[in-house]
């Protein structure tokens, strides 16, 4: 019994900080064009992620092209500017979308 609620305590603390990133990306419309682990109209999070594997820079870069968007990275579709993202929620989503594997 006891390694049962350790187990799922563990995961629960895993899971949680994963579904409020989720929830974060939802409520910033960022899954209105992006999907976990399928592209949509622009790539999936699990694609960024290894796209972006192993380079330090990677949450700053992403975060500013979160708020600042982007073109000609994944092909001819723009990723519009997200003004409504701060600064501090655009680092926490990139971090999030480079967990994903």
């Amino acid at each position: 019994m006891k390694r049962t609620l350790i187990t799922l305590a563990m995961t629960l603390s895993v899971a949680a900080p994963a579904m409020a990133d989720l929830a974060l990306a939802t409520s910033k419309n960022c899954m209105a064009c992006h999907a976990v682990d399928k592209k949509m109209v622009g790539p999936s999070y699990k694609d960024v992620a290894a796209k972006y594997a192993g380079q330090k820079d990677a949450v700053d870069k992403l975060a500013l092209k979160i708020v600042k968007g982007g073109s000609g990275v994944w092909g001819p579709v723009p990723m519009p500017a997200n003004a409504q993202v701060n600064e501090a929620d655009a680092k926490k989503l990139a971090a999030w979308v480079l967990a994903q594997k």
